[in-house]
């Protein structure tokens, strides 16, 4: 390790003598040396993984037995190696324990979010595990990314000026990830009350969740003279065709301008979305946890992000068109 270090700072010093000697192919090896060097070093704070969090991530990489996935001894040494340029065999990583499942908890436990949120985003990546847990654990992980994410979200050059300052973002951010923490009965009351502070926040003139006769509305909210009715779920499963199909027509037996949004934290099932597109022209969008993250760490004007979502449905028949798909990654 003081070799290297030793090595890039010498680097830093004389970039000209380097980059004039070095092949192409040296400089990305160099490139990549700084890279993994900077994980290491530009942060020193242990993550803030949850407890809840945690047992969600194990349940998916199968931690219950001391292992990790289907990896030795070795390609997990490896594989932590490659992905974070960290030696998990240092004797820091077995205060807890030998085993790969307690080196990777005590990993956790010392390393910065942005750090050990690249491991698992590798991992789950690695596991190809498509199920509602492993699109949980991937929602963690763009948490645990935040600001330190070297990607970013830029706006269409057309983006207005935010009303929204930086700490109703951090409020916002804050809020959601105390709703991980709470058991589900009271975190379905509470995202609701989560979505109506968002709305108030862009100024979209919330209304809280209603009873009409023989039904319950979870909220509505206004934009662009329209009104929105809101449907919200937070639970493992993602949303299939059948609840789409229902809140679509509770929608339609409404005046004929309402519109609907179906915020689902979880996220919709390929199968869903692919067979609700299959029916009548769509009055409903679409929004998941994963995009509500990225509002509140790219801190993306949620009235555009569903604007432009309203528009992308109007234009393809989607009634989920993703944030990714409307703010390019840079």
């Amino acid at each position: 390790m003081k070799v290297r270090r030793a090595f890039v700072l010498d680097l830093l010093a004389a970039p000209n003598r380097y980059c004039n000697e070095a092949s192409a192919t040296a400089a990305k090896v160099t490139s990549d040396i700084i890279e993994r060097i900077s994980i290491q070093h530009t942060a020193t704070a242990m993550s803030d993984l949850t407890p809840l969090e945690k047992k969600k991530l194990e349940t998916v990489l199968g931690m219950g037995s001391g292992y990790v996935l289907d990896l030795g001894d070795a390609t997990f040494a490896a594989f932590i190696y490659e992905s974070t340029g960290l030696d998990i065999e240092e004797d820091k990583y077995h205060e807890n324990g030998r085993s790969k499942a307690k080196r990777l908890r005590t990993f956790w436990q010392k390393e910065p979010n942005h750090v050990v949120g690249k491991l698992l985003n590798d991992l789950i990546g690695y596991s190809e595990d498509t199920g509602a847990q492993a699109a949980v654990c991937r929602l963690i992980v763009h948490r645990l990314l935040g600001s330190n994410s070297a990607s970013r979200l830029k706006p269409p050059a057309s983006t207005p000026g935010l009303s929204v300052d930086h700490k109703q973002y951090d409020q916002l951010s804050a809020s959601l990830k105390d709703l991980i923490q709470l058991a589900p009965s009271p975190r379905g009351y509470a995202f609701e009350r989560f979505l109506d502070d968002a709305f108030a926040a862009f100024n979209l003139a919330p209304r809280k969740s209603f009873r009409l006769t023989g039904e319950q509305i979870d909220g509505s909210f206004h934009l662009a003279n329209e009104t929105y009715l809101v449907e919200a779920k937070w639970q493992d499963q993602k949303i299939g065709n059948r609840e789409l199909q229902s809140f679509a027509g509770t929608v339609r037996t409404k005046s004929s301008w309402a519109r609907g949004l179906y915020v689902s934290y979880s996220g919709f099932s390929e199968d869903g979305l692919t067979a609700f597109g299959r029916g009548d022209a769509t009055r409903i969008i679409c929004l998941d946890g994963f995009e509500i993250w990225q509002v509140v760490t790219h801190k993306l004007d949620l009235s555009e992000v569903l604007a432009l979502k309203t528009r992308r449905a109007a234009e393809t028949g989607r009634a989920h068109f993703p944030v990714t798909e409307i703010y390019p990654l840079v």
